[in-house]
């Protein structure tokens, strides 16, 4: 595991991800050279990395999927390497369960995400079968859990205030660049991103701080799993009332060890991704989600054995980040090769 004086740091990029390395290096107890120098070291070794990507009611707008995939014998992580590369594919991990690989897809819109798995997903030399569960609303992601390594003092004078903004969102080419742009360095200045789109900085500070703001722009701290306090990641299928589903999913995502919770379109009706301390974890963690939610059932389990991708970053076996994958969540999905060809169609 990181030792307590990185993991401090990036608990506080997971607060304040675009703060300032005087603020954060204050908040620490730390000059704002030691702390760039610290980070800059993480980075390097893929320790440690930021992410940045469409949140909020941007990603509201986009199409989800989980996809469960059964491989060939001996082709799963073969078959993981080329998802990891697809823009599309934003997460990929190998699991233990009752199928081989999950990968979580982003599209455009339902059309374009349909096109994608059945046209690319299910076509990678090494795909027996998929199974895929549209996800219609995220309840909590990624960008919100926590290391926990810093004091609640600490995290208060990393926060920040939320843009309260009624207005419809205006999102166009130009704000599609500049996620884009940002995904690649997310902490870079105003002016910086401005040279690198070729826009006034007037311009992408005023955009930028309203997207970010209002959370249409999620920046995400992320710590290599192996040197995690949690390394350990399980996700579960859950089958809820449907009257209680808004109450049961706000209720998991107040704890510290949910990851991601989101509806599913299935006979399970609600996904979580949990990290835990250890495997044996999950059993403590199930019996108080039983005395908490009585009516919650949990209809499928997966451990995972090896994440290969994790939103955008293509990873070691270790966890450690290696490559990157723009999140261009907008790219356009060719159609399949075989088109329609095959398909019977009724008169009428």
């Amino acid at each position: 595991m990181l030792d307590e004086q990185d993991l401090k740091l990036v608990d506080a990029l997971q607060a304040a991800p675009r703060a300032s390395w005087s603020t954060l290096g204050k908040a620490l107890g730390l000059g704002a050279v030691t702390a760039a120098r610290r980070w800059d070291a993480l980075v390097e070794r893929g320790d440690a990395w930021l992410t940045a990507y469409a949140g909020g009611e941007l990603s509201a707008q986009l199409a989800l999927a989980f996809v469960e995939i059964d491989c060939e014998p001996g082709a799963a992580l073969d078959v993981a390497a080329v998802l990891a590369a697809d823009v599309h594919v934003v997460t990929v991990e190998y699991v233990a369960g009752s199928f081989d690989l999950l990968a979580h897809v982003v599209a455009p819109n339902l059309r374009a995400l349909g096109a994608h798995v059945l046209g690319h997903v299910a076509t990678v030399p090494g795909v027996a079968r998929v199974r895929t569960a549209l996800s219609p609303r995220m309840f909590t992601e990624g960008s919100r859990w926590r290391v926990r390594a810093i004091s609640p003092g600490q995290r208060e004078a990393l926060a920040t205030r939320p843009v309260r903004n009624r207005a419809a969102l205006r999102f166009d080419e130009a704000d599609r660049a500049l996620i884009l742009a940002l995904g690649a360095d997310a902490r870079a200045s105003a002016a910086a991103l401005a040279i690198e789109l070729g826009v006034g900085a007037t311009t992408v500070r005023r955009r930028l701080d309203a997207l970010l703001g209002r959370g249409a722009i999620r920046v995400r701290c992320e710590i290599a799993r192996s040197l995690s306090p949690a390394p350990v990641t399980v996700t579960l299928w859950l089958r809820v009332p449907p009257d209680k589903l808004e109450t049961t999913a706000r209720s998991l995502a107040m704890l510290p060890e949910v990851r991601m919770c989101a509806a599913l379109s299935g006979a399970a009706n609600l996904m979580l991704v949990v990290w835990l301390p250890a495997q044996h974890d999950t059993v403590a963690l199930e019996a108080v989600l039983a005395a908490k939610l009585p009516w919650l059932e949990i209809t499928g389990r997966a451990v995972t054995l090896r994440s290969v991708k994790l939103m955008g970053r293509v990873l070691d076996a270790a966890g450690r980040g290696v490559g990157r994958v723009p999140l261009d969540f907008w790219a356009a999905v060719p159609a399949p090769e075989h088109g329609d060809r095959g398909v019977r169609r009724s008169g009428g």
